[in-house]
């Protein structure tokens, strides 16, 4: 009789353990973050496990999984989980695609608003690096501008060549005409200062002159309406 009970004992006990030992494996689970490119499809294939597997246990009716999330993974068998680093969006994990990086565009060239012939514009470079040949960039624009300016007004002739080259009393308007310095070629700064300038953005409210005042003998230069001093020039009207 003893030994009968003992034997039930024994049996119950094993089968108890069974049991424990059963719902043990069928509910120890891995968390795993859903990266980008994931499926339940390629987490049932990487875990050794099926897709109702990992449904059932995360509680799941359709087959969608989201980036960042974290889903139970069964752990039939051991396998390591995939670490991620990448931030949550609500975007689907399998349909989720990199956006393109944006083309660089070129930098788009100022239209000039004033056309004159590539003569004439190396004329005027000349003439920029002979008159502000040690200022600024700025000062060479002012330089070009004037002359431009001067195009534009009633009081002078009215092309690029016939202002540079105009003669005032016995001498021309422009010393580097006067002692040949403007046959000397043009720097890069000054060929880009005349372009700058034919954009016609910034015209010095018009000024038609520009002097050195440590320099200058004439005091009727002194007497215009002085608009701005770039550098070592004043420039009037």
């Amino acid at each position: 009789m003893k030994h009968s009970y003992m034997k039930s004992m024994v049996v119950a006990c094993l089968a108890t353990l069974s049991f424990i030992g059963f719902n043990a494996t069928a509910t120890a689970a891995t968390n795993y973050k859903v990266v980008k490119g994931d499926s339940l499809w390629k987490l049932g294939k990487r875990y050794s496990v099926t897709i109702d597997d990992i449904k059932k246990l995360n509680n799941r009716q359709g087959d969608m999984i989201y980036i960042g999330e974290t889903l139970a993974i069964p752990s039939k068998t051991k396998v390591l989980a995939a670490e991620t680093t990448e931030p949550s969006t609500a975007a689907p994990a399998h349909t989720a695609k990199p956006e393109p990086k944006p083309e660089a565009q070129p930098a788009e060239q100022e239209t000039p608003a004033v056309s004159i012939s590539a003569s004439e514009k190396d004329l005027l470079a000349r003439l920029v690096e002979a008159e502000a040949k040690g200022e600024s960039y700025e000062g060479k624009v002012g330089v070009a501008t004037v002359v431009l300016n001067r195009v534009d007004s009633p009081k002078f002739p009215d092309t690029v060549t016939g202002v540079i080259k105009q003669v005032v009393g016995k001498a021309y308007a422009f010393s580097p005409v006067q002692n040949g310095s403007i046959n000397k070629p043009a720097s890069e700064d000054s060929k880009k200062a005349v372009e700058q300038a034919l954009t016609r953005k910034d015209r010095l409210d018009n000024s038609i002159y520009f002097y050195n005042p440590k320099t200058a003998t004439d005091n009727w230069i002194r007497s215009r309406a002085v608009i701005k001093t770039i550098d070592h020039h004043v420039f009037a009207k």
